[in-house]
């Protein structure tokens, strides 16, 4: 393929075609800022301080949405440049009302960041939309009108990535305002419409217009109650994405420093969700042999994601027989911490809060489900997302990066590889395929029982991912979505499949909306690829094979109607 040859800032570059300005600048080091840009989306010049001066050219061109040509001279930093990008930073400054104390970007803030490097003067021009409302989905998400800076990012992750269309853009110019609406056109018919609370809105917003309502100030209360014994459990994709704020690579894992981080904020326990999720995964197992071997529902479909369990519950309540009735880890291991661990230690459950750090904002609202009760209490009490949990450690200057690692509880400190792969695409499915496969066969094994460790169709990033897999004597066609904006095409075709994996999120829960911000496909692959060296470096890969868990799930048995309480849930249709 041919190079093109350009210069940015005098300096001569040789690049491919079809790249914007925006993305060989990025290449080579040269900083342009943008708050609409995102790989996600097609670029959409809305912010206008990507602006750079290309000789020959009358006008300043967007660099976001400017494809490089042959010859092109740029300049990213002249008289021009500087006085129309400054006051467009200056514009936005008068768009987004100033919530800073309370901001859980306080200390990550990227429009505060380019007013401090430009010398910007933030308040030359009157805030703009000091009357505009909140709006709040459920207890999970919401939009700040107030703080909206006109990007549009919600609304291509709202239409574009998830389908949804739950969002709109009312008014023009000035009285312009993002909304939700009721019915829109979904799937080329007039629909009713809710949010799923799925928080792509939320995390790809570069202003924290959109975002999860935030529960640090409560756990905040809860951990000064000398009352209470106040416990936190990371989900799995926590520990490879919580290092990116602090400056550490994308990947980078951090299980033994989250729970340091944590116990510095005063927790009394800390407990792995990993736990919980090998106990869903061997209850789903079980259920999917079950539903082969008893002909009932199929194909048995995830439901883990609480995103997708709403769109199940709101836009196609038809297929809840098929929604396995398996609890989502979190909280499995929460009611475990509430009644088994509980027992252990001689500890009142009423005094117990648990505390899980999630990746998703749609966690906060499935925490507050009145069926999940165990003898009338929630199994979890707050749901914090990954940005909260950053919020909190940079609130009390503790850099996680620098903490000591510390060890896991017990007796629920134990964990699988099996479990360490939930927070990717696909790992739900490979887990559970995983235990399925080697219970049928059980001590029969021979050349015609497989019990496979990897399977690796299931993986990766494409949107639908598809395998033929052998359990319990029958050929299952397995369908994994990865993004709810691909799930219909599937749901056209359900006759197909025999077990399906849903995650709402882009890549599973390392790309929930909970997560550090960007989070873009490549950032979501390397998330993915630590979380599979973790699986493939632990000794046990096998969900039931785990001791601990074993243990558990012996004490549940013991329990009468216990163990079908807090193992299994029911969902209903919402209007």
């Amino acid at each position: 393929m041919k190079k093109i040859n350009i210069k940015i800032n005098g300096k001569k570059l040789s690049c491919s075609p079809g790249k914007t300005i925006m993305e060989v600048a990025a290449d080579n080091n040269f900083f342009i800022p943008s708050f609409c840009n995102h790989p996600d989306f097609l670029p959409k010049g809305n912010c206008r301080i990507c602006v750079v001066e290309i000789k020959g050219w009358r006008k300043l061109a967007t660099s976001c949405s400017t494809e490089i040509e042959e010859g092109m001279e740029i300049f990213t930093n002249t008289e021009k440049v500087k006085k129309a990008r400054n006051l467009n930073i200056e514009l936005i400054f008068a768009e987004h009302i100033e919530k800073c104390p309370t901001c859980i970007w306080n200390v990550h803030c990227s429009l505060l960041d380019l007013a401090e490097r430009y010398k910007v003067e933030i308040k030359r021009f009157p805030d703009r939309k000091g009357k505009r409302k909140t709006y709040k989905f459920a207890n999970a998400v919401e939009i700040d009108g107030t703080q909206c800076i006109d990007c549009r990012n919600c609304l291509d992750a709202c239409s574009l990535l998830q389908n949804i269309n739950y969002l709109e853009l009312k008014g023009k110019g000035y009285n312009q305002e993002v909304v939700p609406v009721k019915t829109s056109c979904l799937f080329g018919e007039k629909k009713k419409v809710d949010c799923i609370y799925c928080g792509q809105c939320a995390v790809h917003c570069p202003v924290g217009a959109a975002q999860e309502q935030s529960q640090w100030e409560e756990v905040e209360k809860k951990l000064k109650d000398k009352n209470k014994i106040v416990v936190a459990q990371f989900a799995p994709s926590i520990r490879v994405s919580i290092g990116e704020e602090f400056g550490l690579p994308h990947g980078e894992v951090l299980t033994g420093q989250i729970i340091a981080g944590l116990k510095e904020l005063g927790f009394n326990y800390v407990f792995d969700v990993n736990f919980g999720a090998d106990v869903t995964t061997v209850v789903e197992a079980e259920e999917l042999l079950e539903r082969i071997k008893n002909k009932k529902t199929m194909p048995m479909m995830t439901s883990c994601c609480p995103a997708w369990v709403k769109y199940v519950e709101f836009y196609h309540p038809e297929l809840i027989p098929n929604l396995t009735t398996a609890r989502s880890p979190h909280v499995h291991n929460g009611g475990l911490i509430k009644t088994y661990w509980a027992e252990e230690k001689c500890i009142n459950p009423k005094d117990l809060v648990v505390v899980s750090v999630m990746p998703c904002t749609a966690k906060k609202f499935e925490a507050t489900r009145p069926e999940l009760k165990v003898k009338g209490l929630f199994p979890v009490d707050n749901v914090l997302t990954t940005r909260e949990f950053a919020w909190l450690l940079k609130k009390n200057n503790i850099n996680l990066s620098k903490l000591k690692p510390s060890d896991l509880e017990n007796p629920m400190g134990d964990y699988t590889g099996a479990s360490v792969i939930y927070g990717g695409s696909g790992g739900v499915m490979e887990s559970a395929l995983r235990t399925a496969q080697s219970l049928a066969c059980g001590k029969n094994k021979g050349s015609l029982c497989e019990a496979k460790l990897d399977f690796k169709d299931v993986r990766g990033l494409a949107g639908i991912k598809e395998s033929v897999v052998s359990v319990a004597g029958k050929k299952l066609r397995v369908g994994v979505v990865n993004g709810i904006g691909h799930i219909e095409p599937i749901i056209d075709n359900l006759k197909k499949y025999d077990y399906i994996e849903v995650m709402a999120c882009p890549g599973g829960c390392i790309g929930g909306g909970g997560q550090p911000i960007p989070t873009t496909n490549e950032i979501r692959q390397k998330r993915i690829d630590a979380l599979y060296r973790l699986d493939k470096n632990k000794k046990i890969r096998r969900a039931h094979e785990n001791l601990g868990l074993q243990k558990a799930l012996k004490w549940l048995k013991g329990k009468g109607g216990l163990e079908h309480k807090l193992l299994h849930t029911t969902y209903k249709k919402r209007s």
